[in-house]
């Protein structure tokens, strides 16, 4: 029997309270718990968890699946975001890549 009771996926983040308004307004997570160090955000089933910290921008493999994708990437930019790569179809799915106000850039995918 496992022991291990939820996963966090973390990001740093140099300006906690930028980037929560960014994940709230692109992703529209329940917000588990805020505060200037440490943020969680319910993503589904996920726990992505924002660490104050560099906020040096890295590729972090997160990939979250949205209804609608192109208006998902237009609150990235709206937000002040990046989308580095527009939306494309490939492998059977529609997908664009983007960046959000620290630089973490993760893939989102139309669902």
């Amino acid at each position: 029997m496992s022991s291990v009771t939820r996963t966090y996926f973390m990001l740093n983040v140099a300006d906690m309270a930028r980037a929560v308004a960014f994940y709230r307004e692109v992703l529209g997570p329940v917000i588990r718990y805020e505060s200037e160090q440490w943020s969680e955000l319910k993503l589904g089933d996920a726990t992505v968890a924002l660490h104050a910290g560099s906020g040096k921008p890295r590729e972090t493999g997160l990939a979250v699946e949205v209804a609608e994708l192109d208006v998902a990437c237009e609150a990235v930019t709206r937000m002040g975001g990046t989308v580095l790569v527009a939306p494309q179809h490939g492998a059977g799915t529609r997908s664009a890549e983007v960046a959000d106000t620290e630089g973490n850039s993760f893939t989102l995918v139309a669902g």
